[in-house]
């Protein structure tokens, strides 16, 4: 088992709790947005439902399982104790006092301004809070990955860097830049006006800085699926990875490429230049570069394993690849999640096409597909991995995991086709009510319906995955061996010292970033362009 098992199970029970209930939460919205509405609630409460369910899965979720999965990484790869035990406990309740705050702001119906807070709504200060909070006892997972990374290059000089730990490091590196950005937008904007020091707000300065965080967020909650895909999928499904550097080359460029492109979520904002809106489409074009580079490697470890299987021909070895692995069921689902997410997302990234689907439920298909499909996916696949090593219990029936992942699929596809369709037609997003009675949105109702089912199964999944793990955590113990990550076909005879620090590319992070963003903010903090905050809750 894991040193430090109990640290690792906090952050991953507190993380899948939380999941389970914002999935409730937006399946109940899904139900509000129907012909069938005035039965399940009003719009009050819609909009808090939206905001908890968006602010778990953003910034919540993912974080707990980016910290969770980290600690486990510097164990499993490090080979070493994992250091600053206590720090990483005080970075779990820091963080789980923020949590509660925000959560209990929002139930209060104190904050409903959504995930995104875009002034001038204004919430409590609490729920401000509450985020910060969150920020803060995330930041220290980030300390503690680096400071664990340099205690074992000191005791281990010049040997390569394990990829799992590499990746994992990155990961830290990218989400503590890029949550400044929103830090810093609930810090100088925000935050003085909800305290009632200001009375105005510089809306488009804020909804600047929050597209620092905005979009590179996105890398962040990719970032464990992807060392998945590199550091556990080879070895579950009995083959190598085929190609260490692409991995480490696929991280680099994620640090790099995924920060100064937020603006694309701007396009139809005034405050900000086309020139920079430009700038920011085409750079959010190279972040496909890491995706492409990941989708080669991992099909030819894949056909590796299959070919080990004893697989023949151009694509006979397809049927020797082993189907009933749910590792193998994970990474096919998230792959085809991922297709279908990624093509929208060349719509999204498109100076000129967005403006068409700008605001429509066509987006919030997009990043569920993304989000929901391709990342949570592996999410599951990584606590299924992960699970007899941190308990020392068996994890259960394999057909029923199986079940599971299916199950979450469907409900993905049936939940997030019809929003495409409904976005094409107009149908706007961040909206409870709809009169299906209009002639202009009554063509709409069956694909609603037929979304709000999708978010039933989605449901249904979701708690099943909990009662695996809650089986598994009692389950008949067991010695599950010694746990290992994927080995490349061809290692590293020398190891390169650009792919295994991150001096260069932290520069070039940090450069990109203050080129891209440094311009426009300067400029409009210069015009200073205030407009009246307009105060969330009924005490206001």
């Amino acid at each position: 088992m894991i040193n430090n098992s109990r640290l690792i199970l906090a952050h991953f029970w507190l993380a899948f709790i939380s999941f389970a209930i914002a999935i409730v939460l937006g399946a109940w919205q899904m139900l509000i947005r129907t012909p069938l509405h005035s039965s399940f609630g009003t719009s009050d409460w819609y909009f808090r439902s939206v905001t908890a369910h968006g602010s778990i899965m953003a910034y919540v979720f993912p974080t707990l399982v980016s910290m969770g999965f980290g600690y486990a990484i510097s164990e499993l790869s490090l080979k070493r104790p994992l250091a600053g035990v206590q720090a990483a406990w005080v970075g779990f309740f820091v963080l789980l006092a923020g949590s509660v705050i925000a959560s209990l702001t929002i139930s209060a119906g104190e904050a409903s301004v959504l995930f995104t807070f875009y002034p001038p709504l204004i919430g409590n200060p609490l729920f401000y809070v509450g985020l910060v909070l969150i920020v803060l006892g995330s930041w220290i997972w980030v300390a503690l990955m680096s400071i664990n990374l340099r205690y074992w290059k000191r005791e281990n000089p010049g040997k390569p860097v394990p990829l799992a730990m590499y990746a994992n490091v990155a990961s830290s590196y990218l989400w503590g830049w890029t949550a400044l950005g929103a830090t810093l937008e609930l810090i100088l904007q925000i935050l003085p006006v909800a305290a009632g020091l200001r009375t105005t707000i510089d809306a488009g300065l804020a909804r600047l800085f929050f597209s620092w965080t905005l979009h590179a967020i996105v890398y962040f909650w990719l970032m464990p699926a992807y060392i998945a895909y590199y550091t556990i999928v080879p070895r579950a499904i009995g083959g190598r990875l085929y190609s260490d550097t692409m991995g480490r080359v696929s991280f680099i460029l994620f640090l790099v490429v995924a920060m100064p492109i937020g603006i694309h979520h701007l396009y139809t904002d005034p405050e900000v230049g086309a020139g920079f809106k430009f700038m920011h489409s085409t750079l959010t074009a190279l972040v496909a570069l890491p995706t492409l580079l990941t989708v080669f490697t991992i099909c030819a470890s894949v056909e590796t394993a299959a070919r080990l299987r004893g697989g023949k021909g151009w694509f006979g070895w397809v049927k020797a690849l082993p189907w009933q692995n749910p590792m193998m069921l994970a990474v096919t689902f998230s792959f085809l999640l991922l297709g279908f997410g990624g093509a929208g997302g060349i719509i999204n990234m498109s100076y000129q096409l967005d403006t068409s689907i700008h605001n429509t439920q066509w987006v919030t298909a997009h990043f569920h597909l993304i989000y929901g499909g391709a990342i949570v996916i592996m999410y599951f696949a990584i606590a299924y991995d992960l699970w007899p090593h941190l308990t020392g219990r068996e994890l259960g029936n394999v057909a029923l995991i199986r079940a599971q992942l299916w199950t979450w699929f469907i409900g993905i596809v049936v939940t997030t086709f019809p929003w495409h369709y409904v976005g094409l037609l107009g149908m706007p997003r961040r909206m409870a009510y709809y009169d299906y009675s209009n002639p202009t949105l009554s063509p709409q109702a069956l694909s609603v319906v037929v979304s709000a089912v999708g978010g039933i199964v989605v449901v249904i999944s979701a708690l099943l995955f909990l009662a695996i793990l809650w089986k598994g955590h009692r389950g008949r113990r067991v010695d599950p061996g010694v746990y290992r990550f994927s080995t490349p076909i061809y290692e590293p005879a020398r190891p390169l010292v650009a792919l295994h620090s991150y001096g260069l590319w932290l520069t070039l992070m940090i450069g990109l970033t203050a080129v891209n963003y440094g311009f426009p903010i300067i400029q409009m903090a210069s015009q200073g362009h205030s407009v009246s905050a307009v105060y969330v809750g009924a005490n206001r």
